[in-house]
């Protein structure tokens, strides 16, 4: 890749023990080279940037003390882990970090013996740390070590508090380091995170506890001996001077910290002595967010996953503005929702921790009171936006469609089972390209089918997503839409929003012989393919099904009688989908139609383009057209 070039001490590491024979002016010299090698390669290569800048003295740190994978790192999220794919045999591999056949962008286990546990999502690092420091004792291993660095706003997640509570009861070998930037993707949000810069910046409180930990000797093995005495005699001295008893060690959990993630020393010095003290304690670091490039460390939202910059200044590349392309549907679900706010006193907008992905920067600044953002926090979400709809009032829940999947249970219990009019507006459904496995939304269609109570919809265009927003309010019955990540299909203005029918799809195309019976986005595939073949003499029909519950019965009568050859196309799952459904119908009423389906594989799709994996997965116009000749 062009303006790549590996600094001197780069190219002395293969593997993390490389690490353990250079000197620490060597390991700051590295740190810079990673951070420069990070920085040119994701110029040209786009990828989760801001985040992992902000690791790489820790990452070295963690490799020169640690012996990994003997010992154990979980990275919570995984995009913070850019410097420790670059350190762990990984390092020519990572020019083609997210592209299709690439690796991954984040850890995972079938990449890489360095990467302990796959972390696509949040907040999960505590409870696998944990689980690996239980099995490693009962195994009667007792000189391993296991790493958790949670930051990035993960540990705004339940899971997280969970993990917390279990590990204080127990006595496991579990360092958890957390890896405090002030800020996710946006800016962090919640009373913990008030709460951290609280005891960042107390300086009694540091005072105090530095003071008490040096007299009671620190590390030696008089304090080891003693350790549980001397806590509770800094535990007493702590709540008489500094007001409050730290929140995790109330938990049990021996709370260091904060110190500056930059100063390799000191983390070094730190971590060093961490390892002589056992059971489970927390390493409380502040770092920069995009540390290193000037731009990043200032806009660390805008530098999370910055696409195409220089590598030299930090500036971003320009794209020519045209007022006519087609905007972002997340742009326009939120242009959509805000229009709404505006409209009905009663809506109000919930999101964990997406507001700039999902659009609802400006609800967040005309609408203050109306928009909440819960933190990385998709079940409180969910259960939030059922209290909220029992009272009068209309949440919209934006939500990634993968991050609803840990609200599974919320929607089925607290919302479904009530019948509470929930709007659910699922971005980044189908395939969402570069992040791969753990952020396709391939699976909604399939698990909300399972659930009763609820309408679920997916539009052609944005028009439509426009259309179902609006009816979603004016229905008393929780209603689940979901539209892709990306541009839109419609230039220009949009026409106003109108009640759309429920439970009713339209036919695009009149054909014969073969129909093409869409649901979503994906059915723009098939437009096009039914207008090329019209071209080749040959007329198919296309219909937009619109609903995944209730299907449009109806018209797949009028289909399946005009029709011999169905050709359902989804861009999900196929099992439990959009066409078990149809054929379910179509078996019910004895109907002899042959039905091909056109969706995801049983299997998890890796990263890559859109038009890539819609190749892969025979999504594609020309996959589509193939199918459709197989007929003449």
């Amino acid at each position: 890749m062009n303006g790549v070039v590996e600094g001197e001490t780069l190219k002395k590491i293969s593997e993390p023990k490389d690490l353990k024979a250079l000197s620490r002016k060597e390991l700051k010299s590295l740190c810079s080279d990673v951070r420069k090698y990070i920085i040119d390669v994701l110029s040209n290569n786009p990828g989760h940037l801001a985040s992992s800048l902000g690791t790489v003295e820790l990452t070295v740190a963690l490799h020169y003390l640690f012996d990994i994978p003997k010992d154990t790192l979980v990275w919570d999220v995984g995009h913070q882990a850019y410097a420790h794919k670059v350190l762990t045999g990984r390092k020519k591999e990572f020019l083609n970090i997210r592209k299709f056949n690439g690796i991954s962008g984040f850890p995972r286990r079938d990449e890489s013996k360095y990467d302990s546990f796959g972390t696509g999502h949040a907040s999960t690092s505590i409870s696998a740390s944990l689980g690996m420091a239980i099995a490693d004792k009962l195994s009667g291993k007792e000189d391993t070590f296991h790493i958790a660095v949670i930051g990035d706003g993960s540990m705004t997640g339940g899971m997280a508090f969970e993990a917390l509570n279990h590990a204080g009861a127990t006595n496991a070998n579990i360092l958890v380091i957390l890896n405090d930037n002030g800020i996710s993707i946006d800016k962090g949000v919640g009373a913990l995170g008030k709460y951290l810069t609280k005891i960042t910046t107390s300086r009694t409180y540091n005072r105090l506890k530095n003071r008490i930990w040096n007299a009671m000797g620190g590390n030696t093995d008089v304090y080891n001996t003693h350790r549980n005495f001397f806590r509770r005699i800094l535990s007493f001295f702590k709540s008489m001077f500094a007001g409050k008893s730290n929140f995790f060690e109330a938990l049990n959990i021996r709370y260091f910290g904060p110190i500056d993630g930059h100063d390799l020393d000191k983390m070094i010095q730190t971590i060093e002595s961490l390892k002589k003290i056992k059971g489970p304690k927390l390493l409380h670091i502040i770092t920069k967010k995009g540390k290193g490039l000037a731009l990043a460390e200032d806009n660390p939202t805008t530098y999370h996953s910055p696409g195409l910059f220089n590598a030299q200044t930090g500036a971003l590349e320009k794209k020519e503005k045209n007022n006519e392309e087609p905007k972002k549907f997340s742009d326009i679900a939120g242009q959509t929702i805000e229009e709404l706010i505006s409209k009905y006193d009663n809506i109000t907008c919930i999101t964990p921790a997406m507001i700039t992905g999902s659009g609802l920067n400006n609800i967040q600044e005309k609408f203050q009171d109306k928009l909440f953002d819960v933190g990385i926090a998709e079940e409180h979400a969910v259960t939030f936006s059922a209290g909220l709809a029992t009272r009068g009032i209309k949440p919209f829940c934006c939500i990634y469609s993968s991050f609803l999947q840990r609200g599974f249970d919320q929607v089925i219990h607290d919302v479904a089972l009530q019948k509470l009019p929930v709007v659910f507006c699922i971005d980044r459904a189908g395939l969402v390209g570069e992040d791969g496995a753990t952020h396709h939304g391939v699976f909604d269609l399939a698990y909300l089918n399972l659930i009763p109570n609820i309408i679920v919809a997916a539009p052609l265009n944005e028009e439509e997503m426009r259309d179902m927003m609006f009816s979603a309010y004016h229905t008393d019955l929780p209603f689940a839409i979901r539209y892709p990540r990306g541009k839109g299909y419609i230039s220009g203005k949009l026409k106003d929003m109108e009640m759309i029918s429920i439970g009713k799809g339209v036919e695009l195309r009149k054909g014969k012989n073969v129909a093409l019976v869409c649901i979503g986005t994906i059915g723009n595939n098939a437009l096009k393919v039914a207008d090329e073949l019209e071209q080749e003499g040959i007329k198919i029909g296309v219909y937009n099904m619109r609903f995944l519950k209730p299907l449009d019965t109806d018209l797949l009568d009028e289909i399946s009688k005009d029709y011999n050859n169905l050709i359902c196309i989804e861009d999900g799952v196929k099992k439990g989908g959009f066409a078990t459904n149809v054929e379910s119908y179509l078996m019910e009423k004895n109907r002899n139609n042959k039905v091909t389906v056109l969706g995801i594989e049983d299997r998890f799709i890796e990263q890559g383009s859109i038009k890539e994996l819609q190749s892969f997965c025979g999504l594609d116009t020309e996959s589509i057209k193939a199918k459709v000749k197989d007929f003449f």
